[in-house]
């Protein structure tokens, strides 16, 4: 069993930046406006040289009108179910509130290794403010400033004392990771709960309500890989604060080290530039594609219109036209199993190696057939081709004059390459060298 670390507290108390210093990378995002964190966020740690996983939870509150509270409060107990043990959060600077102790309670109830700790102690004088908190009916706790590391020692010291094995399990070691994207509102997060069949994430019909790009694993149906739901993309001058650009930072991070890219498009708006914004993304980092058109059962429909829709997306991505559209209702569960199978076919596809005897055997009778186009006089004669040992499919053609095969020759490879070996949804490229 894998030692998990929950970080629980009140809004704006520090946990995301304790998070990251954990983590040693900026994973979540910080900012000083309370309540950024609203979703569970993983991230793996380790501290004299024991692993374990650390989960960043939304601030936890009551009696505000933020409308995220329930559901923030769902999430941290969910975290503090999963979790080994619990560092509770506190500021020296607001003192012990009301809703500190309630949360105590609690934590108290999970009868979990429970760590309070005073965070944003500075000097001698916050150390005395500090002795505020015995209040709670507490034998210790641990003063440190998450924002500069000290305290941070003696804290992790006990934490990884009290596990009950120091044997750690990465969940998502070596699985594939399928990142859904797309711009704000689509339906993401809904998908996320819909294929997990549990409220991973918070939904509402606020656009942005997801802000870091949260990894699940999941393991259903025969399938098993890390699903990744990111924040809605917005085109940059739609984005008005500084936590929303970090949240598109992170959606776009998220896509740049993904294996297949499910892009939502909301049936009801149809495909827009932003979208094609977001495919160029994946397409230009090499990723595997699947579009999902989503909302499918709130339009209207006649016996042509899927057909209608499938081709009128086609003719908005050209030249890469090899890609799975399907036609789901995130609410309603259609066809979202399909979504799976398909986002899994095309990581097949994209990390599919063709020997190359039977590579050659295939594609050399079809150029020779089909040659290159003669350039001022000179022919063209292609004599060797091999995929080259890359994360997505690419190949080289040796031939004597590389520099006049021009790109619409490069297309007509890159379809037949596509007729006879099935790289559906894998962007490919094709490279012409001197023999």
């Amino acid at each position: 069993m894998a030692n998990i670390v929950a970080i629980v507290g009140r809004p704006n108390v520090g946990k995301s930046t304790l998070f990251n210093r954990l983590l040693e990378k900026r994973e979540a995002i910080v900012d000083s406006t309370a309540g950024v964190t609203r979703d569970r966020h993983y991230g793996k740690s380790d501290w004299n040289g024991v692993d374990f996983t650390v989960i960043d939870t939304g601030g936890y509150d009551v009696g505000t009108e933020d409308i995220f509270e329930q559901e923030i409060r769902n999430q941290v107990q969910l975290a503090v179910d999963e979790a080994t043990s619990i560092i509770f959060m506190l500021n020296v600077e607001e003192g012990l509130t009301d809703t500190d102790r309630e949360i105590y309670e609690l934590l108290r109830r999970a009868n979990k290794p429970t760590y309070v700790v005073v965070n944003k102690v500075d000097s001698h004088t916050e150390e005395l403010a500090a002795t505020e908190f015995y209040q709670l009916g507490i034998e210790k706790y641990y003063t440190m400033s998450s924002a500069t590391g000290s305290g941070t020692g003696e804290l992790l010291d006990d934490v990884v004392k009290d596990f009950p094995t120091t044997d750690y399990v990465d969940p998502f070691e070596g699985l594939p990771k399928i990142t859904i994207a797309g711009r704000p509102n689509v339906g993401k997060s809904t998908l996320t709960n819909a294929l997990l069949d549990d409220n991973r994430n918070i939904v509402t019909d606020i656009a942005g309500t997801t802000r870091d790009s949260i990894e699940t694993l999941y393991k259903k149906y025969g399938h098993e890989f890390v699903l990744v739901d990111t924040a809605g993309m917005r085109r940059k001058s739609k984005v008005s604060e500084d936590l929303e650009f970090y949240s598109v930072m992170r959606s776009i991070r998220a896509i740049e080290h993904s294996d297949v890219v499910i892009l939502m498009i909301d049936a009801t708006q149809g495909w827009e530039s932003q979208d094609m914004n977001i495919f160029g993304l994946a397409q230009k980092n090499r990723k595997g594609i699947v579009i999902l058109v989503n909302k499918w059962d709130l339009v209207e429909k006649d016996t042509h219109s899927m057909k209608k829709f499938e081709t009128y997306i086609k003719e908005r991505i050209s030249q890469f036209t090899d890609v799975p559209i399907l036609f789901v209702s995130a609410l309603t569960k259609q066809r979202i199993l399909k979504a799976v199978d398909t986002a899994m076919e095309v990581y097949e596809n994209r990390k599919k190696r063709i020997k190359t005897s039977k590579l050659n055997e295939v594609m050399l009778p079809i150029m020779e057939a089909t040659p290159p186009p003669a350039y001022k006089g000179k022919y063209i004669k292609i004599k060797y081709c091999v995929q080259l040992p890359t994360p997505s499919p690419q190949f080289v053609f040796f031939c004597n004059l590389p520099q006049y095969v021009k790109e619409p020759y490069k297309r007509f490879v890159e379809n037949q390459l596509r007729k006879n070996f099935d790289f559906t949804g894998a962007p490919i490229e094709v490279y012409f060298r001197q023999k």
